[in-house]
């Protein structure tokens, strides 16, 4: 098993937040992946969209799960989850969308909600993206689709 995918194990086995942050520490996916800095603009480079009225928005809650941790859920428009193409062409107005943790990738969503588990004490900055089913970064009039967020851990 390889150090990084250990480490996410050892910490969830300690408590879920742990292995979250230990994953987030080592460029590890919650897809079990290294997925280093140079990623965030996604594996196939970028495509950039015309700013028209039919352009794909982002935009992102998070909120306190009631139960433990947090639930992210991803609004957009103009775009659609396509999880049955991943990895294949890009194709307009469908993809998935990548989460970060004070810059560092811990997901890839198929979909728009997504539960964090428990996150370390402090100020954290979430972000989204939207990505191409190639893994592109999309882009609208040059400006990359992503959505930001700090929130304050108790």
């Amino acid at each position: 098993m390889p150090r990084s995918l250990a480490l996410f194990a050892i910490g969830l086995l300690l408590g879920g937040g742990l292995g979250f942050f230990l994953a987030a520490a080592n460029n590890v996916a919650l897809d079990g992946h290294r997925h280093p800095a140079a990623d965030s603009a996604g594996h196939g480079g970028t495509i950039d969209l015309p700013a028209d009225p039919g352009a794909p928005t982002l935009d992102f809650r998070v909120e306190r799960d009631a139960a433990s941790g947090w639930n992210l859920h991803i609004l957009t428009t103009g775009f659609r989850f396509a999880p049955e193409r991943a990895n294949a062409p890009h194709r307009p107005g469908e993809g998935h969308a990548h989460v970060y943790l004070d810059g560092k990738k811990i997901a890839r969503l198929y979909g728009p909600w997504f539960h964090l588990g428990a996150l370390p004490p402090g100020r954290i900055t979430l972000s989204v993206t939207l990505n191409a089913n190639d893994h592109s970064a999309l882009t609208v009039a040059g400006r990359p689709l992503k959505a930001e967020k700090t929130i304050t851990v108790e």
